[in-house]
C-alpha cells in the first residue's frame, strides 16, 4: 500500500487583499512568526520547523478546478475547502520556502496566472 508523507514546507498563492488577515491568523492565532517579508511575499514559521511561503497576487475565484499552465514540474491537489497543495520530494531543496534561496521564477508564475485569467 502506498503511503503519504506531509513535509514541513508549504507555499500558497493568495489574494493580495488578504495579507493582513493571513498575518493575523497565522501569527496571532496560530503563534507563527514572520521570518522574512517583502512587498510580494511573507515567509511564516509555525512551531519549530514548519514553514509557509505566501505569495500575494491578483487571484480570482472561479469555483472551478482546472489545470493551470504554471512552469512547475510538481503535482498539485486541492484539499477540502479549496486549498491547493503541492507534492514535493522528501530530498528536494526547500530553503526558498524558509525565506532563503532563489526558488521558482516568480515572474514566470505570475505571467502564467495572467494568461489563465485572460483565457477565462
Amino acid at each position: 500500500m502506498a503511503k503519504t508523507l506531509f513535509g514541513n514546507h508549504s507555499s500558497v498563492l493568495v489574494p493580495r487583499q488578504d495579507r493582513d488577515s493571513i498575518r493575523k491568523f497565522y501569527c496571532d492565532v496560530l503563534g507563527g512568526k514572520i521570518m522574512k517579508a517583502d512587498p510580494e511575499r511573507d515567509f511564516v514559521r509555525l512551531g519549530e520547523n514548519f514553514y509557509i511561503g505566501f505569495l500575494y497576487g491578483d487571484v480570482t475565484e472561479s469555483g472551478l478546478v482546472r489545470k493551470l499552465d504554471v512552469p512547475d514540474p510538481h503535482l498539485y491537489f486541492q484539499a477540502p475547502g479549496g486549498q491547493c497543495l503541492r507534492l514535493v520530494g522528501v530530498d528536494e531543496d526547500l530553503s526558498f520556502y524558509e525565506g532563503a534561496g532563489e526558488g521558482p521564477n516568480v515572474a514566470k508564475v505570475k505571467e502564467a496566472i495572467k494568461k489563465e485569467a485572460v483565457r477565462k
